[in-house]
């Protein structure tokens, strides 16, 4: 396929900005479909918003902050556990680790084959 340079007008900031034929190429080298929307300057801004745990200014759910964690006691070994909701208290809680062994060893109406 022949690429060639293409003005494309910013989102963000209003700017044209060109996406060149290597950029292209790369692009189509990665499976990308889309053509970039935002010049460089404001890819990185957004980009740093995000690594920083800023997060989508247009409230995007959550997305880009730090999840909220929480210390319980593990319901089956008692160490300590981390997990990210508040438990109740109606029902156990465990570490990862006994978790793994709960989930894989419950053989129960959560297991399913696939064929």
């Amino acid at each position: 396929m022949s690429y060639a340079d293409k003005t494309i007008v910013c989102r963000d900031c209003g700017q044209s900005f060109t996406f060149t034929v290597g950029e292209q190429e790369f692009f189509a080298s990665r499976g990308f479909t889309n053509e970039p929307s935002r010049c460089t300057d404001c890819r990185a801004a957004r980009k740093s918003g995000r690594d920083s745990g800023g997060g989508y200014s247009s409230g995007g759910g959550g997305y880009g902050r730090e999840r909220e964690m929480f210390s319980v006691t593990c319901s089956s070994c008692g160490n300590e556990a981390r997990v990210p909701f508040q438990p109740r208290g109606d029902k156990p809680v465990y570490c990862s680790d006994c978790f793994s062994k709960q989930k894989g060893g419950s053989g129960g109406s959560h297991s399913r084959s696939y064929r």
